[in-house]
């Protein structure tokens, strides 16, 4: 199976062609590419959120939140290369914040409830259960929770 990504701030695009996903992200350098299986690489499953590190539910620092009173929890799953690669599943309740990501990547594919991305000077963009998208190193924006949401995320830093 073939993965294309495409850098746009648009909703999950459906495949193009049998065994091809198409993933959003969402940043100011537009890029094009595949990722392919790797020959000799096995997939493990990773442990249940429900059995997975969890961190006690936090809230956002005060300076970034906008409305509401958001809480957020998060399961890790796993890290790898010192710690700069994280799995996990995180968790949000409605409010809305300013999105700051720095310098990591993070891949998310949202398993339910509903969000809104708001780039900083451009349109939003809702995103809702089965959506995947990509917020790269720069993002700055408002990120809105409609819905108590939960995602699958990985981190690069």
């Amino acid at each position: 199976m073939a993965i294309a990504l495409t850098c746009d701030v648009t909703r999950f695009t459906p495949p193009a062609q049998a065994g091809q996903h198409r993933l959003n992200a969402c940043g100011p350098t537009m890029q094009h590419f595949r990722v392919a299986p790797t020959p000799g690489v096995s997939v493990h499953r990773a442990p249940r959120a429900s059995r997975a590190a969890v961190r006690p539910s936090f809230r956002p620092q005060p300076e970034r939140l906008i409305s509401g009173d958001p809480t957020y929890k998060t399961w890790a799953q796993d890290a790898a290369r010192g710690e700069t690669v994280k799995t996990g599943v995180w968790e949000a309740t409605p409010g809305e914040t300013h999105s700051i990501k720095g310098e990591f990547f993070e891949f998310c594919h949202i398993l339910s409830g509903v969000i809104e991305l708001t780039p900083e000077g451009g349109e939003p963009v809702v995103y809702r259960a089965g959506d995947s998208f990509v917020v790269k190193p720069g993002y700055v924006g408002v990120w809105k929770t409609v819905e108590t949401v939960r995602k699958i995320c990985l981190t690069v830093s």
